[in-house]
């Protein structure tokens, strides 16, 4: 028996299914007479083997559309349904004996759904209603729209930026595979709705392996350099730094930077500048060794002061983020750890920081994952949202049913303005398990306040658990709106970003999708925005005495609308969350109505300040440290795919 069930498992890390389903049946066969309970064990194993076959024949990996969406549409199938059809017979077998095992009733739903029979055909005591997965508003649907506009890349768990590496003024796309043979790839947007592979040409292609990516110009030479993370789940390996070329290429400058060595596992780290120097430092958040701190010597190389900066705990850190929570001009540190409590270093504006966590209120949920700051309620004030790992599809459908969860969820502190924070997870609506690996925000209907979207799921084959997406309600409160705007994917979700790709003025929603083995590797996924009929603005800006990629630099724009009634947003540049990276320039909603819009700038180095009067909304503004004026970046609306712009 142990031998039929180590090569299924062998199987299945590759991705062969259909053997390891041969040596799954042995198994249950030899087991079903001397092993019992090894047989109820194995109708489990037998029924997420076959629903995942499913999934491969009718070629869901590659091609997902709408049929890895939860819920999956009512009256649609998969292609092939006759293996989805074996999983509810054995997740059935499973459930005769072990009734209330919440994560085997789950799949049976979900394979119900891949056959066309959910809800009428599930036995009504396993039966997950369907107002369980229904959205309480309708947020509008978005479309995948990864293949017609050129973004075709299969792969592992991986790492995902959008940004302008190459200054033409149209956001390009970068991703990347935990899988050590897997190449980087370079989109190079064209400017017309689709984008061409130049991860070849780029030097992009030559770069193998990456679980996270980060970008920043780290030289502040005008071009985008990137940090390539290995390492996170395995065995030391070496990070990349690629210094971008300004001409269409990148060259690794990992050794003579100074980055190469110790190698180390790690799959997060953060640009921001903690000396307001104008050059973007670097921290690395490591996993059971010490953190670095890597000082931006100025020249092109670092220096690790992490000893002595007083941030070299060991840790196993699976989120890192900078924010300048208590308002002094420099950027504190937040580290999201896995396997203890989190930390919050705060910035004593001499290269070094003291840690405040606990004084602070901020612990974080324990089994830290994803994290940033923001300002989620436009008070001025940066937030913070650290999410938990709690690996349970059991705990994850309670969530869905409405039940009482037994494990840790995602948190959000409110920053009370005077050095500490307020847990208000329950009271906005986030004490809820989601199973978060990545995750990232953005203004999904322009209303000028930050939503979430969170990757899930786990390395195991039976983690098919959606993606959720989290509409932030004016500040109070954080509504699921996932089954509306048809972005549940059912795989793992890792590197997100929220960007602006077609320039029709709302955020779509790029996402890096696959698990961490070879059979899991899954197509990348471009959510196009519906789009909401709200105002905006996009604002790239450019520091002269501060960064050039104008990392922690303070945005405030206040709106007056046709009632003559004024509010103020805020944004820090930055990349987003710990896991996938957004564009530098800041896509701000304004909402609706909008007569008049007012830009304010605080840029950290300079310490000097920026206003711009009766700016002229719905429009992309490239703005310069000390300058008297802004620029208007012309783009032309277009329709992701090539089409003109315009929506379905």
């Amino acid at each position: 028996v142990q031998t039929h069930v180590g090569l299924a498992q062998l199987y299945t890390y590759e991705g062969r299914m259909d053997r390891a389903v041969e040596q799954f049946e042995k198994a249950h066969a030899l087991a079903s007479s001397i092993l019992p309970a090894a047989g109820t064990y194995l109708d489990e194993a037998l029924g997420i083997a076959y629903l995942h076959q499913a999934e491969m024949e009718s070629g869901l990996y590659r091609s997902p559309g709408e049929l890895c969406l939860l819920p999956i549409p009512p009256g649609r199938a998969y292609a092939k349904t006759p293996d989805a059809a074996k999983a509810i017979e054995h997740f059935m077998r499973y459930l005769k004996e072990r009734p209330d095992e919440l994560e085997v009733r789950w799949l049976l739903n979900v394979a119900y759904m891949a056959t066309g029979g959910y809800p009428d055909q599930v036995p009504r005591e396993q039966l997950i209603p369907p107002m369980a997965f229904a959205s309480p508003e309708d947020i509008g649907r978005f479309r995948d729209v990864a293949p017609q506009a050129g973004l075709r890349s299969v792969g592992s768990a991986g790492g995902a930026i959008v940004d302008d590496f190459d200054n033409d003024g149209n956001l390009d796309v970068v991703t990347s595979s935990m899988d050590s043979c897997a190449p980087m790839t370079f989109f190079h947007n064209n400017g017309d709705g689709t984008f061409t592979d130049r991860s070849a040409q780029s030097g992009l292609g030559s770069q193998l392996g990456g679980l996270n990516l980060s970008q920043a110009d780290y030289n502040n030479d005008g071009c985008l350099d990137i940090l390539v993370m290995r390492g996170g789940w395995q065995l030391p390996q070496r990070r990349s730094l690629l210094r971008n070329n300004c001409d269409g290429t990148f060259t690794d400058v990992t050794a003579a930077s100074g980055l190469a060595v110790p190698a180390t596992s790690s799959q997060n780290a953060v640009w921001t500048d903690i000396d307001n120097d104008g050059f973007v430092d670097l921290f690395v958040g490591n996993e059971d060794t010490v953190a670095q701190l890597f000082l931006n010597k100025r020249d092109g190389t670092f220096e690790n002061i992490a000893h002595a900066a007083g941030v070299d705990r060991v840790m196993f850190t699976k989120g890192v983020a900078a924010g300048d929570y208590d308002g002094d001009g420099y950027p504190d540190l937040y580290v999201s750890n896995l396997n203890g409590r989190n930390f919050l270093y705060h910035n004593n504006r001499n290269r070094t920081f003291t840690e405040v966590a606990e004084a602070a209120g901020v612990p974080g949920p324990g089994r830290g994952f994803a994290t940033w700051f923001f300002d989620y309620d436009n008070d001025g004030r940066d937030d913070l949202f650290a999410t938990s790992y709690f690996i349970s599809v059991d705990e994850s459908a309670r969530t869905y049913l409405g039940r009482p969860h037994n494990a840790t969820t995602m948190k959000l502190y409110r920053n009370l303005g005077n050095g500490h924070f307020e847990d208000v997870t329950k009271a906005v609506g986030l004490d809820k398990v989601f199973m978060p690996m990545a995750a990232n925000f953005g203004d999904i209907d322009n209303d000028g306040f930050p939503d979430i979207y969170i990757g899930t799921g786990s390395p195991s084959y039976g983690a098919l658990v959606p993606n959720v997406l989290l509409h932030n309600k004016a500040g109070r409160s954080f509504v699921d709106v996932t089954a509306s705007s048809g972005t549940g994917e059912l795989h793992k979700g890792h590197g997100i970003a929220f960007a602006d790709l077609d320039n029709d003025g709302d955020e779509d929603i790029l996402e890096e999708l696959g698990g961490s083995t070879p059979g899991d590797a899954h197509a990348l996924r471009l959510f196009e925005n519906p789009g909401h009929g709200a105002d905006w603005l996009n604002l790239r800006l450019v520091g002269v005495k501060t960064n050039r990629s104008a990392i922690g630099a303070r945005i405030k724009v206040t709106v007056e609308n046709e009632n003559r009634v004024t509010r103020s947003i805020y944004r820090t540049v930055s990349s987003g969350g710990s896991f996938g990276a957004s564009p530098f320039e800041q896509h701000i909603g304004l909402g609706t109505s909008v007569r008049r819009v007012d830009i304010d700038i605080r840029w950290p180095t300079s310490n000097t300040q920026q206003h711009f009067s009766g700016v002229e909304k719905n429009q992309a503004l490239e703005i310069k440290e000390f300058a008297e004026d802004y620029f208007v970046i012309n783009r032309r609306p277009v329709r992701l795919g090539g089409a003109r712009a315009g929506k379905p």
